[in-house]
């Protein structure tokens, strides 16, 4: 059977059109969309961009185009038995080290910085220095998906194991090999400065399960740095990574988080003033650390190191994505694209075409719901890019407080804002962009499959969003006029992002609400508006009644499914500081009260109301409302 359907001309321009309001400081145009293609050019990440046509998109639908993941993994064995719980100690891991048995390595084993060639990682031990280590917090979640036993938490030498000053048994660690694009320019090697991987873990479903210490001392890729971490962006890397998690968001994991008893001397401003600050190593968990620019790094490198791409995307498709090698290739999956020629693309006949578009669907769908609870990642880097559609490496990340699609937490950013809220939806589709040219230069796909991926990211990345903020509103199906009005309000009258969504499942749809009631329900969020924007915010609500009421949801039934979207506690900054301040005086009470409450993020959580609360004064200064990458 061959599967055709026709995918309309690209909507690159991704920033939804509602993103934008006459008092952003940006130039934004929103009527101006552009479509990316592959060149022909040898020039390794060069990409050209052309006007697309300025007829309107054709409405994307639902279809079985609308997720080729979903049709692939349907094809996958049964679920495996789940059977008795296994509860290991740190001894008796199953570990397996794919990565290093089947990929390429450094030959080296020192920890020089250097250029490392022809290799996917180089082997290297922890080097941290600790004096008396404390484990500080842990997530039960994420040692059961390692079969671990909650009780090795009390061990006296799982901090020494844990941070990497006693080698942990079977562990066979090394630092991983990449490259990236760093705020559009090509930077050429990178690699894991700080972080080593001690091997991946099967667990008792089969599960691949890889473990990883950021802060745990240099490695060949640290340049010059010390390959260390402060405490202030372990705790922050620790909360969001499990808040993510809880919030249905992919995400890497971290297992614990621990003190090494030593200082480390940084300059958090970039400013000259170093200060000592307190050390911290936190172990990361995640099916991969693979990144867009564990492939880009060979690609850039010339035809010698183009078998690596090769190696390393079978490896990926072996062990993460087997739904793809296992296709049933007499059912072909065929879609024609938006070129002018309307070419068809066979997903089944090539096996990297196929693993690009998921990797497009699964970014796309990725950013979409960042934009949902308005999280702003600060430095979407094609090395800061995971394969497997997951949020990686928290640094100065920051979730909306006032709405403001200008917005960027990171302060290296502050010049162009590359990476602000708005952004995020093109960023992904240029990232995605650079990772097909890659693949497409290692000749894995064509052009027309690399383009088509590329527009598999738009249409996923327009179906999601629209979905979710059909959902935050309520609303039975999208209505783009009440969206767009609404969150060009919220940015005039820089409306809490995360409480807005809360307090408006409190409306009624009552068409016969007197006008001076309309707006009781968001009395908390619109804050010192005048006349004039206090009837453009009743124009609106009578337009949003009049949209809710026309559906037959209830009241109650409405304000349950808008709760079960719309978070009431998010991981505001303010939150994580108050939390650092304190754990850097050795109180680490509030870390763990903010790890409670983010378990439940939707949950009302009586006695807590205090963490929704609008951020105070002090939030922002610099350090809290915004940071830099300095951790």
């Amino acid at each position: 059977m061959l599967l055709r359907v026709c995918c309309p001309s690209s909507l690159f321009y991704l920033r939804p059109l509602h993103l934008f309001s006459s008092t952003s400081k940006l130039p934004f145009c929103p009527s101006f969309r552009r479509q990316f293609r592959l060149t022909r050019s040898s020039s390794f990440g060069r990409m050209e961009s052309s006007p697309a046509s300025s007829s309107s998109p054709t409405p994307v639908t639902d279809s079985s185009a609308d997720s080729l993941a979903k049709d692939l993994q349907n094809q996958t064995l049964g679920a495996v038995d789940e059977g008795v719980k296994v509860k290991r100690k740190l001894e008796d891991f199953n570990w397996d080290h794919s990565f290093v048995k089947e990929l390429p390595g450094d030959p080296r084993t020192d920890v020089i910085s250097r250029e490392v060639l022809h290799a996917c990682y180089s082997k290297v031990s922890p080097s941290v220095e600790v004096d008396d280590p404390q484990l500080v917090a842990w997530s039960d979640s994420v040692a059961e998906l390692l079969d671990l036993d909650p009780k090795e938490f009390e061990r006296p030498d799982f901090p020494l194991m844990l941070s990497g000053a006693k080698p942990l048994p079977g562990a066979m660690p090394y630092a991983q090999c990449y490259g990236g694009h760093q705020f559009g320019m090509w930077a050429g090697q990178l690699g894991d400065g700080r972080a080593i991987t001690l091997g991946e873990v099967l667990n008792s479903k089969d599960e691949r399960w890889e473990l990883q210490l950021k802060g745990a001392g240099r490695t060949p890729y640290s340049r010059f740095a010390d390959g260390l971490a402060v405490l202030r962006s372990s705790i922050r890397e620790f909360l969001c990574s499990e808040s993510m998690h809880c919030l249905g968001i992919p995400t890497t994991r971290a297992l614990c988080l621990l003190t090494t008893g030593q200082d480390v001397t940084r300059d958090m401003f970039y400013d000259g003033n170093p200060k000592e600050e307190p050390g911290a190593i936190v172990c990361r968990v995640s099916q991969s650390f693979l990144r867009f620019g564990s492939y880009q790094i060979h690609a850039s490198r010339g035809k010698e190191d183009l078998d690596i791409v090769r190696k390393l995307a079978d490896y990926a498709i072996r062990h993460h994505f087997p739904h793809i090698e296992s296709m049933d290739r007499s059912d072909s999956l065929s879609f024609k694209t938006g070129d002018e020629d309307d070419s068809v693309v066979d997903l089944t006949s090539n096996k990297y075409a196929a693993w690009i578009v998921e990797i497009a669907e699964r970014t796309a769908t990725l950013v979409a719901r960042w934009q949902g609870v308005g999280f702003t990642h600060g430095v979407l880097n094609t090395d800061n890019m995971s394969i497997l559609g997951q949020t990686i490496d928290y640094g100065p990340f920051g979730f909306l407080d006032a709405f403001d699609p200008s917005y960027t937490p990171n302060t290296t950013d502050l010049p162009g804002r590359r990476y602000c809220f708005a952004n995020q939806p093109d960023i992904g589709l240029w990232n995605i962009a650079q990772f097909s040219k890659t693949l497409a230069v290692a000749q894995l796909i064509n052009q027309k499959e690399a383009n088509y991926a590329m527009e598999r990211y738009g249409d996923k990345f327009m179906d999601e969003y629209q979905a979710i903020m059909s959902k935050k509103l309520g609303l039975s199906k999208y209505n783009k006029e009440v969206i767009s009005k609404l969150l060009n309000n919220m940015s005039v009258d820089k409306v809490d992002y995360t409480n807005f969504f809360r307090l408006l499942a409190n409306v009624k749809a009552n068409p016969n609400t007197p006008e001076n009631e309309l707006l009781k329900p968001l009395k908390a969020v619109l804050l010192d508006i005048g006349k004039e924007r206090k009837e453009a915010w009743i124009k609106w609500m009578r337009s949003y009644i009049q949209e809710v009421g026309s559906s037959e949801v209830s009241d109650e039934e409405r304000k349950a499914r808008m709760d079960s979207v719309n978070p009431k506690y998010i991981l505001r900054n303010y939150l994580c500081q108050s939390a650092i301040d304190a754990a850097e005086q050795g109180d680490f009470s509030e870390v763990i009260n903010l790890i409670r409450l983010m378990k439940r993020p939707y949950e009302e959580q009586p006695g807590m109301e205090k963490y929704a609360r609008l951020p105070p004064a002090w939030a922002y200064r610099p350090g809290v409302c915004m940071l830099s990458c300095s951790s």
